[in-house]
């Protein structure tokens, strides 16, 4: 079948995505929100930069499509939840995705679904959850021709490293990446590996479905673009990065050097350098607008 809501995903000339993902609030940790509380002005701050799409929650979703005009990013709808990012982990753990996600995502008019395969050290019962899940969306998605993104999100110990950390074991990404495969993903949103040399194997083992990294945490802005440039080197057709761009001091100019590196070939010193200038024209806007402010 032909998921045609994909042309409205990837470029048409680099064949390649950027996602943005705001889709945090969806899990209830604190943390998680910093710098997001105010929705409507990250969505249009997003819409402004120009990604190639938002993933967001069944909640806010609205605030990118209720935006008029052609030219806006498409919407990626996450359709689970789960409380899996404490730490200390909750005694009872469950994650279930959204009744009806893909009904929704069509009157959304959304260009795909998301949901997790989760990987969490001691806890077999929330991949078992999340299988549940994928095999159920997948029907509905098959049924409306809804692009189903699959995330297999292989996680460390929260006791260890806090909530929400990567393993960067290849074998196990490569393992999870098979799975979510098997399952019938039409999108793979994958962890980054530790040796990023070896990432060209979860590209191989995803075949011929489509894999963009996720960005997980906080990176700085140089090791952020060396990974970028390195995962689509080896294969990947793009990126879905959150807190990255969203918690980034300067989300425009972030975004303006991944969506060069992306569709133009940038390198890592041209977009630190796209991303110096962008700081450069905000200092002077702000200048000018002190300066208009004591004149007046």
């Amino acid at each position: 079948m032909t998921l045609y809501r994909l042309n409205r995903l990837f470029n048409p000339r680099s064949g390649r995505a950027l996602d943005v993902a705001v889709d945090h609030g969806f899990f209830g940790e604190r943390s998680f929100i910093t710098g997001i509380e105010n929705m409507d002005q990250v969505v249009r701050t997003l819409v402004d930069a120009g990604p190639d799409a938002v993933q967001l929650t069944i909640g806010q979703a609205r605030r990118l499509q209720s935006i008029p005009g052609k030219q806006k990013p498409g919407l990626v709808l996450r359709t689970d939840i789960a409380n899996v990012y404490g730490n200390p982990l909750d005694p009872v753990l469950f994650s279930r995705h959204v009744p009806h996600a893909i009904e929704e995502a069509v009157r959304l008019d959304a260009v795909a679904v998301c949901v997790n395969l989760m990987e969490l050290p001691g806890h077999p019962e929330v991949r078992e959850a999340n299988i549940t899940s994928i095999l159920e969306l997948r029907r509905e998605a098959t049924k409306y021709g809804m692009p189903l993104m699959v995330e297999p999100l292989v996680m460390q110990d929260n006791s260890k490293a806090g909530g929400y950390m990567v393993d960067g074991d290849i074998e196990k990404i490569v393992t999870l990446v098979r799975q979510g495969v098997e399952l019938g993903a039409d999108l793979i949103k994958a962890d980054p590996s530790d040796d990023l040399s070896e990432y060209g194997r979860v590209i191989e083992v995803a075949g011929d479905v489509p894999v963009l990294v996720r960005g997980g945490g906080r990176v700085d802005d140089r090791t952020l673009l060396e990974r970028t440039v390195a995962v689509l080197a080896a294969g990947a057709r793009g990126i879905v990065y959150g807190r990255n761009i969203v918690q980034h001091e300067n989300p425009a100019g972030i975004t303006a050097a991944l969506l060069a590196v992306l569709h133009e070939g940038a390198s890592v010193a041209d977009g630190l350098g796209i991303l110096a200038e962008s700081a450069g024209r905000a200092s002077v806007s702000e200048g000018d607008a002190s300066d208009a402010g004591v004149s007046a």
